[in-house]
């Protein structure tokens, strides 16, 4: 049965949509990046006015970004090991892409190095039958640290094929406040949704919710072979007035909920600058808004539009605890990447709540440093706590994990001296062990997989996976002034990048490439 509201002629089927946007800002101008939604530590305090800087004659820029704090070196004789949430969100390195072309540095804590590295290709092998990814890893010198190793762990989940593929129930839920009224807001969001719209199949059902100064229900329960009406409800959609996000919220799940596939792919898809300021608006409150209506198996897909106004670090929180994924969306060609080419990455799940847990052989390794996910970082305890949240992992997806590895053999201080303990060694020449924990999509209770890593991994020449994904790290590490940088610069980026053999072959890597040397000129112009 098909609905419609008085404004909309609507038809059959299943899918939501909703989409949010800012609110725009006149009169005085200002301020510098806004990093502050972590206060004393704590990631999510809700009752701190987030700290903006104003100059005169500048931009009024109301961006927020959560503050980054990087992971240092740890001693494997104190602690051996290391546990994290996979992560596949790509929102970051798109929205660097935006500030670099624009001729401008990003902000320090927009720039997350583990999105940039999962935003691309790499050759990973493919899994073994019955099993929904494979794990290798790549062992070599450091480029940025003569006394340690990189190492490079490469996850490949499976591919689901598009007839094995169960239908779809979508709910979109726009964002079409009057911050949305920007050329790349709400028409930019348009045209996402009617490339996704071009994927749909007659057993999907389509959804569309909108959220202004209060939510409404524009289509429901529409067939995805309904796609001139559905188009056609999308096209007619106009911003105007508040943000009231989480009625918008609240109402997508109760529809996606109404027409629930058991034995299917339940989501909904929000697509906003991120902010909400009618409801609730915080981002702790929202984070448990979120984490209470996922409980019902429907899924969270978050896609970000905008400038000067993007609260990325509600977007990123939404995302990372409704059991989906975070993309920034800048362009019409972002758009078609993210729900048209990479559809079933970032829409069907195939593992869930996955998280890595590494111990490290004191034998061999006396410290190690984690590269990027800062914000995915988990108590050893959490790793076997069914209750505690992991990351999706998509059809197709890649996930690329970097680790500094300091050998017993380097003269690096890790300052592991103890005086009253001492570690015992078990006679095993495994370098370390990779531990997986994942959970079927429709089950709550994970299985875990291991996978030893030996002298094997080592190799003399870095693969063009490496190269790739060591170019990336440097350059992220300079793009944040990390204090881990040690001897990177973006003249060797641009040289690891030129020794990749298949560069110029794919479009998203040139791509990277020529942002480096843009960045570089941009770099030497903020120096002199």
């Amino acid at each position: 049965m098909k609905k419609r509201s008085s404004f909309f002629k609507v038809s059959a089927g299943m899918l939501i949509f909703a989409i949010s946007a800012p609110v725009l800002f006149t009169g005085c101008r200002a301020p510098h990046y806004n990093s502050g939604a972590v206060y004393d530590g704590a990631k999510t305090a809700e009752n701190a006015a987030p700290y903006v800087s104003y100059e005169p004659n500048v931009n009024y820029n109301t961006e927020e970004y959560n503050a980054i704090k990087e992971s240092s070196f740890h001693a494997v004789a104190t602690s051996p090991l290391s546990t994290f949430a996979a992560d596949v969100d790509t929102a970051s390195y798109a929205n660097i892409r935006r500030f670099i072309n624009s001729g401008e540095l990003p902000p320090a804590d927009s720039v997350r190095i583990e999105e940039m590295l999962n935003y691309f290709r790499y050759d990973y092998p493919q899994p073994k039958d019955g099993e929904p990814f494979s794990v290798s890893t790549e062992i070599s010198a450091c480029p940025w640290n003569p006394d340690t190793k990189l190492m490079m762990i490469g996850m490949q989940a499976k591919k689901v094929e598009e007839s094995e593929k169960k239908p779809s129930n979508l709910v979109f839920l726009i964002d079409v406040s009057g911050s949305m009224d920007e050329p790349d807001k709400l028409p930019l969001v348009k045209n996402a949704f009617l490339l996704l719209c071009e994927e749909l199949k007659e057993n999907d059902t389509i959804s569309i919710v909108t959220y202004a100064g209060y939510d409404q229900v524009v289509l429901e329960g529409a067939s995805g072979s309904d796609s001139k009406e559905i188009m056609s409800a999308i096209e007619d959609l106009e911003a105007a007035g508040s943000t009231a996000g989480s009625d918008g919220i609240k109402t997508a799940y109760k529809i996606a909920k109404k027409y629930f596939k058991s034995d299917g792919n339940n989501r909904v898809i929000l697509a906003t600058d991120g902010d909400l300021n009618v409801g609730i608006t915080s981002e702790g409150k929202l984070t448990r808004l979120i984490k209470k209506e996922k409980e019902s198996g429907v899924f969270l897909s978050v896609l970000g539009f905008g400038t000067e106004n993007i609260k990325d670090n509600k977007m990123e929180a939404l995302a990372d605890n409704g059991n989906g994924n975070y993309s920034y969306i800048d362009s019409r060609f972002e758009a078609k990447k993210v729900l048209s080419e990479e559809l079933g990455a970032n829409f069907f799940t195939v593992a869930k709540d996955v998280k890595f847990q590494l111990e490290f052989n004191p034998k061999f390794i006396k410290g190690y440093r984690l590269i990027g996910y800062e914000n995915r970082i988990m108590d050893d305890e959490d790793f076997k706590d069914d209750t505690k949240d992991g990351g999706e992992v998509g059809s197709g997806h890649r996930v690329t994990v970097l680790y500094e590895i300091v050998d017993t053999d380097s003269p690096m201080d890790i300052g592991s001296d103890l005086k009253y303990q001492s570690s015992s060694v078990t006679d095993s020449n495994d370098l370390l062990n990779i531990a997986v924990r994942y959970k079927e999509p429709d089950s709550e209770t994970s299985q875990e997989l291991n996978y030893p890593v030996t002298t094997e991994s080592i190799k003399t020449e870095m693969s063009d996976n490496m190269k790739f994904a060591s170019a990336i790290a440097e350059t992220g590490m300079l793009l944040r002034d990390s204090e881990y940088k040690g001897n990177s610069s973006y003249e060797s980026a641009l040289s690891l990048l030129n020794s990749v053999s298949d560069i110029k072959d794919d479009t998203s890597k040139l791509e990277f490439l020529l942002l480096v040397d843009k960045v570089s000129d941009l770099d030497k112009m903020a120096n002199k």
